[in-house]
């Protein structure tokens, strides 16, 4: 991971994603190999003042004021008097809780309470924080909220580690991602040049029948119909040429074309096609001979 940037870790659930960021953490060694976070092994007590963590199931105590709770960690940090009185003040306004210093945590709603503990993971200025599904609690503006935030951190040279199953969130955000199933790394980089440089078509026709998806594989390399929406079909070839072909062969199957036009493959769809070949991987290896 670059200085500075946003990396998004995806995986199935089992994947080992929470598993990483405890080894990152130092909450859990490393069976092999070594783990070295801003050039220092996670050991390093001065590295760690460095990072900013949020578990993805943290535990509050409950009985604490907002307020109370970011003085208590601010002084884990080191941080004391009017400094840490200001800090905790301006990181309440940016997660927005903004007047809840006085209010319990043990009243606090889930989604409240993974904003406190966003405010407590940027409460000393980190260089890198460790994120473990951070917007799992919340509604959709509060998950707008913190994609804002997490761009204002980015923008002043902040390092976000992002384990997430909002993939939407995880492309508008990361700068680089990585895949993995079973512990390892089956894709990583920049997400769009993940994407084979194949072209893809969107085509929606109807009716959609056995013999139109048969003629299709034919002149393509792939062909899916979307799960949501069966009349939508993903065409990939090899040229943007062959868009031509496409609508010929609809037409021949006596299919009506509705619409035909370049697709953006999204980040959901790359990792559910990683995922599957995964597995159809490991279950061609273990077929018996």
């Amino acid at each position: 991971m670059y200085g500075g940037e946003a990396f998004g870790l995806l995986g199935p659930n089992g994947a080992g994603k929470s598993t990483i960021v405890k080894v990152l953490t130092g909450l859990v060694e490393p069976t092999a190999g070594r783990v070295r976070i801003l050039g220092q092994p996670v050991s390093n007590l001065q590295m760690r003042r460095r990072i900013g963590y949020l578990p993805e199931l943290p535990t509050f105590h409950r009985w604490l004021q907002a307020g109370e709770f970011l003085q208590f960690h601010g002084s884990l940090y080191g941080m004391r008097g009017r400094a840490l009185d200001e800090r905790c003040r301006e990181v309440l306004e940016l997660v927005g809780l903004a007047g809840r210093e006085s209010q319990r945590l043990g009243t606090f709603s889930k989604g409240m309470l993974q904003r406190i503990g966003l405010a407590q993971a940027i409460l000393s200025r980190p260089d890198l924080i460790l994120l473990d599904e951070l917007v799992s609690g919340l509604d959709p503006l509060g998950q707008r909220d913190m994609r804002d935030l997490l761009r204002h951190l980015k923008s002043e040279g902040v390092g976000i580690f992002l384990n997430s199953h909002q993939l939407a969130d995880v492309e508008a955000l990361c700068d680089r991602v990585a895949i993995i199933n079973e512990g390892h790394i089956l894709k990583v980089g920049a997400p769009e040049s993940l994407f084979d440089e194949a072209p893809v078509f969107a085509v929606r026709a109807s009716p959609i029948h056995s013999d139109l998806l048969h003629r299709l594989g034919a002149v393509a390399l792939a062909v899916e119909q979307d799960a949501r929406d069966p009349g939508l079909l993903y065409v990939e070839v090899e040229s943007d040429e062959q868009a031509a072909d496409i609508a010929e062969v609809v037409h021949a199957c006596g299919s009506r074309l509705y619409g035909l036009a370049p697709h953006h493959r999204s980040l959901e769809q790359l990792f559910l096609r990683t995922i599957d070949a995964a597995h159809e991987h490991t279950d061609a290896e273990s077929a018996p001979v």
